[in-house]
């Protein structure tokens, strides 16, 4: 198990996908380097106001703890009150266009810890796309780079971690998905450190190719007051997910980390309204009914 090499790797990743962004974007990121308190630190990318990126972030985070957050063991009651050391790359991108959609992806190691016992170890990640207006061929090809990406390592997996995604990223009090999935992974550690930390590369390689060519199709969509609004009201979903469900929030919060780092995920500009309905037939409603609803889309 060499912890190093995943560093290594993780602020690599970090550099190439903010530097493939800002050559997209035509401004550069601000770097924010952090330390934490109780143990480790990381650096935050931001890019706010952008040329075509509203918000955007792409973190790396190393940080280590005495005791695991109980968001860490839920799934894992057995490594209750053991230190940890947790390492990863999260980005989450707004772009101002409604036509194009926000992405997410995130790629993690986690390590638990105790005197006179083996150390547990597992890789966890995946990413996922949420448009404000669907396209059939961007969904076809964002799915296909990440089944793509996952091949090498079995014909199953794509279909076990793409519905893993749609469970994973469903708002539970709304009863609808935040978007259109991807794929998703946690607790990996079958097959061996080696093969695990092959497949969360692979995942993080991929994340360029299966965003950047949407962005290139939609960037030069004319909109208006209306399509914006919509994406702000949608938007509120996001934020919804991000704070009441996501177990990536709920650990850094629980485990002391760094705020504006954690909620740097948050869009700039958000709408909620009373038990608003899309138009019948509109482009809108479409996203409901073509969009956020269970899919293979390849």
């Amino acid at each position: 198990m060499d912890i190093g090499s995943v560093k290594e790797y993780l602020t690599g990743l970090q550099a190439r996908i903010v530097a493939a962004l800002e050559a997209f974007d035509g401004q550069n990121f601000l770097q924010d380097a952090w330390d934490r308190p109780q143990g480790g630190g990381g650096i935050t990318r931001l890019i706010e106001e952008g040329n075509f990126f509203e918000r955007g972030g792409v973190n790396f985070s190393h940080v280590v703890g005495d005791a695991m957050p109980v968001s860490a063991t839920a799934q894992r009651p057995e490594l209750a009150g053991r230190a940890w050391e947790a390492m990863g790359v999260s980005l989450v991108l707004h772009p101002r266009n409604p036509y194009c959609p926000t992405s997410h992806m995130n790629v993690r190691c986690f390590v638990a810890t105790r005197p006179g016992e083996e150390s547990a170890w597992w890789f966890g990640g995946g990413m996922d796309l949420t448009p404000y207006y669907g396209f059939e061929e961007d969904a076809r090809h964002f799915h296909s780079v990440c089944k793509q990406a996952l091949m090498p390592f079995g014909n199953d997996l794509h279909q076990r971690y793409k519905e893993w995604c749609d469970r994973y990223f469903f708002l539970k009090h709304r009863n609808e998905p935040r978007g259109i999935g991807g794929i998703f992974f946690d607790d990996l550690n079958q097959g061996g450190f080696e093969q695990c930390f092959a497949l969360a590369r692979s995942v993080g390689d991929s994340f360029l190719a299966a965003y950047v060519p949407l962005l290139e199709r939609r960037k030069d969509f004319p909109y208006g007051e209306r399509e914006r609004d919509f994406q702000a009201y949608r938007r509120g979903r996001y934020v919804e997910f991000n704070l009441v469900w996501d177990r990536g929030t709920l650990f850094g919060l629980q485990s002391g980390g760094r705020t504006e780092s954690i909620l740097m995920s948050l869009p700039p500009l958000v709408k909620w309204r009373y038990d608003w309905h899309p138009e019948a037939g509109s482009a809108e409603e479409k996203l409901y009914t073509d969009f956020l609803v269970p899919r293979d889309w390849v």
